[in-house]
């Protein structure tokens, strides 16, 4: 049996994205004031039932029957990311990346489909054209044949690339610019940013294929579109650090195979973003003559240990 198609009006919050058949003031879920937005959401025409005689891959398994191997995680070439994700891309997650305009989140991408020689990886932008793009990894100074640039906003047409393109890793820059036919709202409402994030995440088990999404935050530091994005991926990494200094920090807020406890260290650079292996060049003065006052302080975090002036 096939539903027909239905349209329909709802309100959405766009703090934090629950849903209102009318308009409201105070959104009751985050205490935040007129943040609610009218939306038409359009279901697709041809949803299947529920007790309709489709048939799925999936069947289901006894507990014991279910392989407890641990998967291989793909290598990515840049340590301080590998230590961050606890080892390494994990085949079909859903990573997303947040961070301030201009801190750096497309070059830490980009350097990531291009350090991945041994793996073929599509990197869709929605926000530069695949020129500017070029010109950035002329900075980063690294060449890959194996890293496809596409860019593209249309979840149907990104689709089509995939499919056409049977990549290894796929990088969305970012996922506040992609839309779906599906739903009849402007790119980056809470809709349209749930409908993709729901399309890419089923796209990501089905083929296990490790999917990168970049996303915005807002100025109280949080990620921009509704709150069960956060809920929907495997890991949120935070890239943070001042646009006035050099370095960066990556932290995991949120990570289904590993600690959110490590933290990775960066310099920009005008060649893209050195990994500091050695942190106490950032946190020590590195002055010769002993000065009055001063005291080295030993810490840990996560796993790695600290020197602190």
């Amino acid at each position: 049996m096939v539903a027909k198609a239905k349209t329909k009006s709802a309100w959405f919050c766009q703090n934090c994205g629950v849903e209102s058949a009318k308009w409201v003031g105070k959104c009751p879920s985050c205490g935040e004031w007129n943040t609610f937005v009218e939306e038409i959401v359009v279901k697709s025409k041809n949803i299947n039932v529920v007790g309709s005689n489709g048939d799925t891959k999936n069947k289901p398994l006894k507990i014991s029957e279910i392989s407890s191997s641990e998967e291989k995680r793909y290598n990515t070439q840049n340590m301080e990311l590998n230590r961050v994700l606890g080892g390494g891309l994990v085949p079909g997650s859903l990573i997303l990346i947040g961070g301030e305009p201009g801190i750096g989140k497309s070059t830490l991408a980009l350097q990531i489909a291009l350090h991945l020689k041994n793996y073929k990886t599509l990197y869709v932008s929605g926000e530069e054209s695949a020129q500017q793009i070029k010109l950035r990894g002329n900075r980063i100074n690294t060449d890959n044949d194996n890293c496809l640039i596409v860019s593209e906003t249309s979840m149907e047409n990104i689709f089509s690339h995939i499919k056409n393109t049977n990549p290894n890793i796929v990088v969305i820059d970012s996922i506040q610019t992609l839309a779906t036919e599906r739903i009849e709202a402007g790119p980056g409402s809470v809709s349209q940013i749930r409908e993709c994030t729901s399309q890419l995440l089923q796209y990501a088990k089905q083929s296990a294929v490790p999917v990168l999404l970049i996303g915005h935050i807002t100025k109280d530091g949080s990620l921009a579109g509704p709150k069960i994005l956060e809920h929907m991926v495997d890991t949120v990494l935070q890239f943070e650090g001042d646009q006035n200094h050099m370095y960066r920090i990556l932290r995991a807020t949120k990570n289904r195979f590993g600690s959110t406890s490590e933290m990775g260290i960066y310099e920009m650079q005008h060649t893209g973003l050195r990994e500091v292996s050695n942190p106490s060049e950032l946190l020590l003065s590195q002055e010769d003559e002993s000065l009055s006052g001063t005291a080295i302080s030993a810490s840990i975090e996560g796993m790695r240990p600290f020197l602190i002036e």
